[in-house]
């Protein structure tokens, strides 16, 4: 995984290009690969900008309706003193998906990374990631990424 499928040559692979490479599960391993320059560059921006960045690039949910993720970020109250809080539904409940555990399982450090973009966006203060309990394994390498994104500041 990670590569173009032979039929379609011209695809771009973003979510799974790191797939089933060991590295990527580190943090160290994700720096070397790019992560967290995302997060540099976002914490440098204002949350409206990356409102507005996110917008651009015609990021979608990946639910049934894949609604555009930009929009939705742009509902979440302005100037409300009320917490504010990000959840990432890692469930994968929908018959015959693998997507969420094979990211957690590979790439935790992208997550982690997305979701930390996704909380300075709308202003959350904390962010709680819902794992299924049957998914051990996703739920160790999570565990160890979060651990790791914070011993190297790149949470807190």
């Amino acid at each position: 995984m990670g590569y173009p499928h032979p039929s379609h040559p011209k695809e771009t692979v973003v979510l799974s290009k790191h797939f089933g490479d060991p590295e990527a599960r580190s943090y160290a391993g994700w720096v070397r690969h790019g992560g967290y320059e995302a997060l540099r560059k976002a914490v440098g921006m204002t949350r409206e900008a990356i409102v507005e960045e996110v917008k651009a690039s015609g990021l979608r949910g990946r639910g049934g309706a894949g609604f555009p993720t930009g929009l939705k970020w742009s509902f979440m109250p302005k100037d409300v003193v009320k917490p504010h809080y990000l959840v990432c539904n890692a469930d994968e409940s929908e018959p015959g998906t693998f997507k969420d555990r094979e990211i957690m399982r590979w790439t935790p450090h992208a997550l982690i990374e997305g979701c930390a973009i996704a909380a300075y966006a709308i202003g959350a203060e904390r962010c709680y990631i819902y794992i299924r309990g049957e998914f051990t394994e996703p739920w160790r390498v999570m565990s160890a990424a979060v651990e790791q994104a914070f011993a190297n500041g790149a949470l807190g």
